[in-house]
C-alpha cells in the first residue's frame, strides 16, 4: 500500500498535541464546557489518549491527543503514533500555532518528521488477502517538515513489511526476484540473474547447495544502480522458508520461517530509500534467494564444502545456512571493492535472545563506523545496538576437517561466532553486518504485529557520513 499525507480540505479538523504535564495550563485558556468535557471523558494527555472536542465548545481544535510525560515517552517509540492509530477516520492537521501545552513547540523540525514518519506507518495495513482496506486517520504535512522525504521512508517500510508479511507459498525465490525487478524498473535500475545450475557455472557454489534440494530453482539476484560517486553494495539474506533442513525444525519453530527472507526485504527498503532520495552513490544489491528444503538432494550434516572465497566449510547443522548463501554473495561484492558492504539477516537465534525483538544488533569493522550509525539511529527512533566482532571467538568457527565450522558446538556467542564467519567473506572492504529478527511480535504505535525493517532507517540517515556525500 502507498503512504503518503493527504491534502487539506474544508472538512480537515485540527489536531492540538498536548503534553500531560501542561493538560491544566492549557485548560485555563479554555471554556468552562470544555473543561468540564475534558473532565466528564477523563482525559489526562497521557500517551496514546485521544478526545473529540464537540464545535459547540469553542475550542480551536476540533480534537486532542495525548503527548505523555517526558518519563512516559523516553519508554515510547512514536507517541505521536499511539493516538493517531486511536482517532477515527477523517483528515487531521497538527496546530503548530503557540499555544500553553502543546507538544509540538519544543520538537525540532528533524523530531517533527520522526512523528509524522510515524504517523505514516501507522495507517500501514497488510491488506493482500482481505477484500477491502480500511479506513485510516490521514494527516495533511505540516510546514517545516521535508514531506516528500518522509513519504519515501514510510514506503520503504512499507515494501519491506508487504515482502515479510507475505506467506511462502506466494513470496519464493521467483517471487522475490519480482519484487526486485519491480524496484528496479521503477528506478531504472538494471538487473542481473545467476539460477540453478548457472550458480555452480559462475562459482557460487555454496548459494546452489542451500537451495537445490526445493523444487523452487535457487538464484542470485543482482540489481545495481548509478553511475558515479562512491561505491555501497548491500547483501541481503533471501531464504525465503526455512525447515532447519535434514536438521529438520520442530513445528513450533518453523511457523514463522516466511520472515527467514527479512535481510533480502530490509535491503530492498534500503535501496529504495537510497534511489527515492537520488543520492550520490553507486549501489549494488546482492540477494541469494533460496528455500532450505528437505530432499534428497538435500545437504547433509558433515558434509564439507566449497565456497566462492576457496574456503571448505563443515556442515554441523543443515539448519545454520543463512551464513553459508551470504557468504558466497558477500566475497562476490567484495571483488568488486566497494567503499562499503552492508550485510543484512535474520541469521541467529542468539542475537534475539541477547537484545530481544526491538533492537537491531550490527557489527562494524570500524569504531567510527559504528559510532555514526548509533547517532543516526537515534535520530531516525530506529534502534540498534552494536555487537563485537570478537577476534578471541575465530577458534570456535574452525573445526578440525575444513577451514570453517557453519555451527559451533557448545551454544556459545552465537550471534558472534555467526558474524566473525561471514567476515572471513568480506574482504578487505569496509563492513557492517545486521544480525535482524524482522518481525514485531506484538503490536505497538506505527508497528503492527508482522514483518518489521530494523536498521534501514539508520543507515540511511548515516550514509551520507559513512561515505562522504
Amino acid at each position: 500500500m502507498t503512504l503518503r499525507f493527504a491534502e487539506p480540505s474544508s472538512a480537515t479538523q485540527k489536531l492540538l498535541v498536548i503534553k500531560q504535564d501542561f493538560l491544566a495550563e492549557w485548560l485555563e485558556t479554555q471554556s468552562q464546557e470544555c473543561k468540564d468535557w475534558v473532565a466528564t471523558n477523563g482525559f489526562k494527555a497521557s500517551i496514546g489518549e485521544v478526545l473529540l472536542l464537540p464545535q459547540a465548545l469553542g475550542a480551536e481544535v476540533q480534537a486532542l491527543a495525548g503527548f505523555g510525560t517526558a518519563a512516559a515517552r523516553r519508554r515510547q517509540r512514536f507517541p505521536l503514533a499511539a493516538a493517531a492509530q486511536k482517532l477515527p477516520a477523517a483528515c487531521y492537521a497538527l496546530q503548530l500555532a503557540p499555544c500553553p501545552g502543546n507538544a509540538l513547540d519544543a520538537l525540532s523540525a528533524e523530531e517533527l518528521q520522526v512523528e509524522c514518519l510515524g504517523w505514516l506507518l501507522s495507517q500501514y495495513k497488510f491488506t493482500r488477502y482481505k477484500g477491502k482496506k480500511p479506513a485510516v486517520p490521514e494527516l495533511t504535512a505540516p510546514d517545516g517538515i521535508q514531506s516528500q522525504r518522509v513519504e519515501h521512508l514510510a514506503n520503504a517500510e512499507a515494501l519491506t513489511r508487504d515482502l515479510i508479511n507475505t506467506p511462502a507459498n506466494d513470496m519464493g525465490p521467483a517471487e522475490l526476484q519480482l519484487a526486485a525487478e519491480a524496484l528496479a524498473e521503477e528506478f531504472e535500475a538494471s538487473i542481473g540473474l545467476t539460477t540453478g545450475e548457472e550458480l555452480l557455472d559462475e562459482n557460487l557454489p555454496l548459494i546452489h547447495t542451500v537451495g537445490r534440494a526445493s523444487t523452487r530453482t535457487p538464484r542470485l539476484i543482482d540489481m545495481r544502480w548509478g553511475s558515479a560517486g562512491p561505491k555501497l553494495t548491500l547483501v541481503g539474506k533471501g531464504v525465503c522458508f526455512d525447515t532447519g533442513g535434514l536438521n529438520l525444525k520442530p513445528g513450533g519453530s518453523m511457523g514463522l520461517m516466511k520472515k527467514d527472507m527479512g535481510g533480502a526485504a530490509n535491503v530492498l527498503g534500503l535501496a529504495r530509500m537510497i534511489m527515492s532520495a537520488n543520492l550520490p552513490l553507486q549501489l549494488r544489491v546482492l540477494i541469494p534467494a533460496v528455500e532450505n528444503a528437505v530432499a534428497g538432494e538435500a545437504f547433509r550434516p558433515g558434509d564439507v564444502l566449497p565456497s566462492r572465497k576457496g574456503l571448505t566449510v563443515e556442515i554441523n547443522n543443515t539448519d545454520a545456512e543463512g551464513r553459508l548463501v551470504l557468504a558466497d554473495a558477500l566475497t562476490l561484492g567484495s571483488e568488486d571493492k566497494p567503499d562499503l558492504m552492508i550485510s543484512m539477516a535474520t541469521l541467529t537465534g542468539a542475537a534475539r535472545v541477547a537484545v530481544g525483538p526491538d533492537l537491531a544488533p550490527f557489527y562494524a569493522s570500524e569504531d567510527a563506523d559504528a559510532l555514526t550509525l548509533t547517532q543516526s539511529a537515534a535520530k531516525q527512533a530506529d534502534p540498534v545496538w552494536r555487537m563485537p566482532f570478537h577476534d578471541a571467538y575465530e577458534a570456535m568457527i574452525e573445526p578440525g576437517i575444513a577451514d570453517l565450522d557453519n555451527a559451533p558446538s557448545g551454544g556459545f556467542a552465537g550471534s558472534i561466532t555467526a558474524a566473525l564467519f561471514l567476515r572471513r567473506f568480506a574482504g578487505e572492504s569496509r563492513y557492517i553486518h545486521f544480525d535482524i529478527y524482522g518481525w514485531t511480535p506484538s503490536a505497538a504505535p506505527a508497528r503492527p504485529k508482522g514483518g518489521a525493517g530494523q536498521g534501514c532507517r539508520a543507515l540511511f540517515e548515516a550514509l551520507p557520513q559513512l561515505l562522504d556525500l
